[in-house]
Order: C-alpha cells, then structure tokens, then sequence
C-alpha cells in the first residue's frame, strides 16, 4: 500500500509541475524570436486541432454516456494529443512570427479580447484539472474522475471552441 501512495504522490506532483512548467515555458518561448522562418501557415492548422479537440470531446461525453468506456478513453487520449500539438504549433509560430494586433473595433473588439484573455487563463487553469481527471480514470477511481470532469469538461471543451473563435476572429488581419 505505501508503494502506492508514494506512486500516487510522485504522479501527483508531476501533474502540478507539468501545469506551472508550461505556462511559463510558453511565456518564455514567446520572448524568443527565430528570424527567417515563415510558419504562417500554422495558425489554421492550429486553430483545427481546436476544433478536433472540441469535436472529439462532445464524442467522448456522448461515449460515456452510452456505456461505451473504451471509446470514450480513445477520444480523450486523442483529444489529448490534438491539445498537446495545438501548444507546439502555437508556440513554434509566435516563435517564428510577429503578433497579430486586431483589427475590430467597437463591440467585436471587447468580444475578442474577452473571447483571447479568458482563453488564454482557462488554458492554465484547466492543465491541472484534465491530467487529475485523467490520472484517476487510470487509476481506476472513477468516483474521483466523475468528480473531476465536471469542472475538467466545461473547461477543456470552451478553451477549445475560444481557441478557434479567437482565430476566426484575428485571421482576417494576418
């Protein structure tokens, strides 16, 4: 029983230095300029995976509703990795390329920002949330994960939906 309380707090600890490492390697790599490579093309591609992750959520919820677990841990683990490259795509073009200012004026202009910056901060919070849920799925807790997804769910899926209004919204003045 200790090896696995000692497994369970390594893992836990990983999770919340995995969640407080990527915002500030993101934040620093967005100090880092690379000249001479153009990865203008990302930006759509990115904001895809966005809608993937979306998509496949709403599949993965519909999945566990019917019963069918297996399905449902394939899409979250795909989910996963849609999120995991839309991070490297995002980060490897503001590497490479200047920021966008936006365009819109008026109301558009407050949605966007409203639609960017609470993006942007649900992105940091929800890291921490989706690895618990998932850990205790694995672990087999699933009265845990159960307790977990409500709030991992929500806020996964409107990081995912923002993220691709966000470009939809800034794609006109790249």
């Amino acid at each position: 029983m200790n090896t696995i309380s000692k497994n369970d707090k390594k893992l836990k600890q990983a999770i919340w230095a995995v969640s407080i490492v990527i915002p500030i390697a993101v934040a620093i790599l967005f100090t880092v300029k690379i000249e001479g490579v153009d990865l203008g093309f990302l930006p759509p591609i990115y904001a895809s995976l966005n809608a993937l992750t979306a998509i496949g959520l709403i599949v993965a919820i519909v999945a566990i509703k019917r019963k069918n677990r297996k399905l449902h841990q394939r899409v979250i683990q795909v989910c996963l990795i849609f999120s995991i490259l839309f991070l490297l795509l995002y980060v490897l073009y503001h590497m490479t390329s200047d920021t966008t200012p936006y365009g819109g004026e008026g109301i558009l202009k407050m949605i966007y920002f409203f639609l960017l910056i609470s993006h942007i901060l649900l992105s940091m919070v929800v890291i921490p949330i989706v690895l618990f849920a998932y850990l205790f799925a694995w672990q087999g807790d699933f009265v845990r994960h159960k307790k977990w997804t409500k709030f991992a769910f929500p806020l996964w899926l409107y990081v995912a939906v923002t993220g691709v209004l966000v470009y939809v919204m800034i794609s006109p003045y790249y």
